[in-house]
């Protein structure tokens, strides 16, 4: 029998949600005849029963919008900030799930809503997640809608440094965005033929990037690109971390708490960031500097034909393990197929990028420096 579902949003926005929005709502209209309703701004909007109905007419026109026209949220559903106050969640959103009699709840998003539908589920609401995040850092899936838009942003950004980087004789550092992984700098730094590129996965040595910028120098290259993503660390700093975590692992429960600001001090310092970075390897190399930080403009604008197409495989692929009543998953691509991967085994894990991935290799034999 038809039912009804849910929709929402939550987390960073990025390229291809309106594109799932539609596919998901889509195929549960058209292929199963359920009714749809969409959640305004993430969990949020779910506690607070802010929803509308989704027909036909609301899902046409959006699939080469940028953003998500639900809006967003980053909450944590057991932990919401309530008038000052940490409350959980969890049991009222179950309440307005109920109320509307979902067959399912989908929630887009990256790895903190695989962990909020997690939670969900484990109060019994009917969940199922579709991985989505510029940075392709959802565990069980190959790759995530979101990446490649913002991987092509990212690379044109590179190519065209290069012209204005020829020009001066300079070093240009382009700052990726990337907080705990490295493939979107990687990806756009080998697409876009950066000469250093520096990602979390590979703590650098400043004065190895330096060396291998003064080698190129020597061999008749006046220029340089570097592509650092945004959570790139410093050896020293890679040091200093792993002591601290493991003294967090030590201490006692009262003194965690300090280890931890220290830890998340850290975090956004990174020896004073890309700007440190960018005037350390200028005094090293006697080469002039800039910097390029792309921000958030590698979230917007609209989706690649291949973030669209992966977003709309996802969203039917969803509509029919909701049909068949599976729950409790993240739809995944694994290969040229979508499965339904267990939240379970998914969320609160990252998908790094392993030192031995094939691009890792790729960047080595083309001669491109990692900072190690």
């Amino acid at each position: 029998m038809p039912g009804t579902i849910g929709i929402l949003t939550a987390g960073g926005d990025s390229p291809g949600l309106n594109a799932a929005i539609r596919a998901v709502g889509k195929a549960a209209q058209r292929a199963y005849g359920m009714e749809v309703l969409g959640f305004k701004d993430g969990f949020l909007g779910l506690m607070h029963d802010r929803y509308e109905h989704l027909d036909s007419d609301d899902l046409s026109g959006i699939l080469t919008r940028g953003g998500t026209v639900l809006g967003t949220s980053r909450v944590k559903v057991d932990r919401i900030d309530i008038e000052g106050e940490k409350v959980d969640g969890r049991d009222q959103m179950r309440r307005v799930v109920e109320g509307h009699g979902l067959d399912a709840l989908v929630c887009l998003g990256g790895d903190g809503t695989a962990r909020n539908a997690l939670k969900l589920a484990d109060v019994g609401v009917p969940v199922l997640a579709l991985p989505k995040t510029i940075d392709n850092d959802v565990a069980g899936t190959d790759t995530t809608f979101g990446f490649d838009t913002a991987m092509y942003i990212a690379t044109e950004a590179i190519d065209r440094l290069h012209s204005t980087a020829h020009s001066h004789h300079r070093i240009m550092v382009v700052e990726l965005m990337g907080h705990s992984v490295g493939w979107l700098t990687l990806g756009a730094g080998i697409a876009g033929g950066a000469d250093v590129i520096l990602i979390p996965e590979i703590p650098y040595d400043v004065e190895a990037v330096a060396s291998s910028i003064s080698e190129r120098r020597a061999a008749g290259s006046t220029f340089s690109i570097v592509a650092v993503a945004e959570g790139a660390i410093s050896r020293r700093d890679a040091g200093i971390r792993e002591s601290m975590t493991t003294q967090m692992e030590d201490a006692a429960t009262s003194e965690r708490k300090s280890i931890k600001k220290k830890l998340r001090e850290l975090e956004s310092t990174r020896s004073g960031g890309t700007a440190q970075l960018a005037s350390t390897l200028a005094g090293l190399t006697g080469l002039e500097s800039r910097i390029t930080i792309l921000g958030h403009v590698q979230r917007g604008g609209t989706p690649t034909p291949t973030d669209r197409l992966l977003a709309t495989r996802l969203g039917t692929a969803c509509a029919d393990y909701i049909a068949e009543g599976t729950h409790g998953v993240l739809v995944a691509t694994r290969g040229d197929t979508i499965e339904p991967v267990p939240l379970k085994k998914v969320a609160g894990k990252t998908k790094r990028v392993p030192l031995d991935h094939d691009w890792i290799e790729t960047a080595r034999h083309l001669g491109v420096a990692l900072g190690d």
